[in-house]
């Protein structure tokens, strides 16, 4: 090669070698004056960051410093206002021992005047006891003696002045109940206005020739052996033309031979065996009109019939064909049932044991005449016996007492006496009616001063006239109360018996 290339060559060589150089040299002042720049940069961003943090330390320093001083400020309010409650507890406080102090003063003094006064009252009772001891002493009489000796006087003294007092207390009283109880009364009446005829039972079967009679008889009596052996009762055949008369204890048994004996009247074949087969029949419809009569009578007054047991709506049933004076035994239980609750709603007593007590008062009597006792306590335990409560059950025995112990009695035992007291309830024989007059007027008669006594209103009043002589005004008061509790305690009546006494002076003088 020529050295001329090799002179070009190192040349190459040379400029390459300056152009890297110069290019290292630019690149590194270039860079330098990046990081300059760079560090510039961040130097001014830490600069204002330092500067924010500064002032953000600043502003949290000075808020810290308003929070503290706020804190503060409320914390001194807060004890202030401690501090006022604490005074004013203790205020309070000293106020309330001061009361105590007070009060335990005032009852030191209270208790001291209080055994002051029980020794005053001692010393008081002492000398009373003392005066009492003079003067029975110096009177010559004892407290009681003396009480009465003074109420005699008082009596003797101011008699009319009593009686007048005694007259304007009874008018009013009387008055003002005699109104409530008619009210009351009037309301329920009205509402059961049952028919004034009472339907009654007979034991006699009419017949329609005397032919028959001889047919019921049969050849040497068997037909009649066999109705009276079936039933229970006695055929009284030649008594009364034109009937025969059954005679029996029980109303049921007379019942089935009146059905039967009818029956077989009817038919007009009579014998034995047909006789059985009547009476069986007559049984069974008489069984059957008693279930309905009962079911019947629950029905009218709204009792549900499956709330009473089968059996006691037999039994009640049976009431049909028991009378008592003449009256149905079982329109006599409804009229009662129907009264006791109508006055029940206006007294505001428990209705329903009143109605239910009302029906079932007299169920003794449907099986008195099968069971030794009273229907009262016959009736008790067939209501006891069939879960009836307490208070209906007592309704049987409560209506016989003169002074019952519920209301609800007091009501049945009301309605009881209306029932059987109104007009055509009941019916008395002869005899018993004069009976009762008798009695009533005997009874009357038997206290001193009394003249004349007449029974009048079929025996409801009785008119007592009076020797004025004997009795004045004050002792006929006494008088006519005590003719009225004595008829009271002593002799049976139905409804009720007012007692009129009449005391009068007649002065008569002639013209001549």
């Amino acid at each position: 090669m020529s050295p001329y290339f090799f002179q070009i060559f190192a040349g190459l060589i040379a400029g390459a070698a300056a152009g890297f150089t110069g290019g290292y040299f630019v690149r590194e002042a270039r860079a330098k004056k990046t990081v300059n720049n760079a560090e510039a940069k961040a130097q001014t961003i830490v600069s204002e960051a330092e500067a924010k943090t500064v002032d953000a330390l600043q502003k949290a320093r000075e808020k810290a410093i308003k929070i503290l001083e706020d804190a503060r400020l409320e914390e001194k309010r807060a004890l202030d206002d401690l501090k006022i409650q604490q005074r004013a507890l203790l205020e309070r406080e000293g106020a309330f021992t001061k009361k105590l102090l007070e009060i335990d003063e005032q009852k030191a003094s209270v208790e001291q005047a209080k055994q002051q006064l029980e020794a005053a009252q001692i010393q008081v009772e002492q000398a009373r006891e003392q005066a009492v001891e003079e003067m029975q002493k110096a009177a010559n009489l004892s407290k009681d003696e003396a009480l009465e000796r003074l109420m005699t006087l008082v009596e003797a003294q101011h008699k009319e002045d009593l009686l007048t007092r005694m007259r304007k207390l009874d008018e009013q009283s009387a008055e003002e109940i005699d109104i409530k109880a008619k009210n009351i009364l009037s309301l329920a009446i009205q509402r059961q206005a049952s028919s004034h005829v009472a339907e009654t039972t007979t034991t006699y079967v009419e017949l329609p020739s005397e032919e028959m009679k001889g047919r019921i008889i049969g050849r040497e009596g068997r037909n009649i052996k066999a109705i009276e052996l079936l039933t229970g009762c006695e055929l009284i055949v030649d008594d009364t033309p034109g009937m025969v008369t059954i005679s029996g204890f029980s109303p049921i048994r007379r019942q089935v031979a009146k059905r039967g004996l009818e029956k077989l009247i009817a038919d007009g074949r009579i014998h034995p065996g047909r006789i059985e087969e009547t009476i069986d029949e007559a049984k069974r419809d008489l069984a059957l009109d008693i279930k309905k009569a009962g079911e019947g009578a629950l029905d009218e007054l709204g009792i549900p019939v499956s709330s009473i047991d089968p059996k006691l709506i037999q039994i009640l049933g049976r009431l049909k064909y028991r009378t008592s004076y003449g009256q149905n035994a079982l329109m006599h239980s409804m009229e009662v049932a129907k009264l006791s609750t109508a006055i029940a709603e206006e007294l505001g007593a428990d209705i329903q044991v009143c109605k239910k007590g009302g029906l079932f008062h007299d169920i003794g009597k449907a099986v008195d005449h099968d069971m030794q006792g009273s229907h009262p306590e016959i009736g008790y335990k067939i209501m006891e016996k069939f879960g009836f409560p307490e208070e209906i059950c007592y309704q049987s025995i409560g209506h016989h007492e003169d002074k019952p112990k519920t209301l609800e009695a007091i009501i049945v035992k009301a309605a009881d006496a209306i029932s059987g007291a109104r007009p055509g309830a009941r019916k008395d024989s002869l005899d018993l009616y004069v009976k009762r007059l008798e009695e009533l007027e005997r009874t009357a008669s038997s206290f001193e001063g009394v003249d004349k006594v007449y029974a009048i209103q079929a025996g409801r009043e009785i008119r007592v006239f009076v020797n004025p002589k004997q009795i004045d005004d004050y002792e006929a008061t006494k008088l006519a109360r005590a003719i009225a509790a004595r008829i009271e305690s002593e002799l049976k009546y139905p409804g009720e018996v007012r007692v009129t006494l009449i005391r009068e002076t007649r002065v008569i003088e002639y013209a001549k």
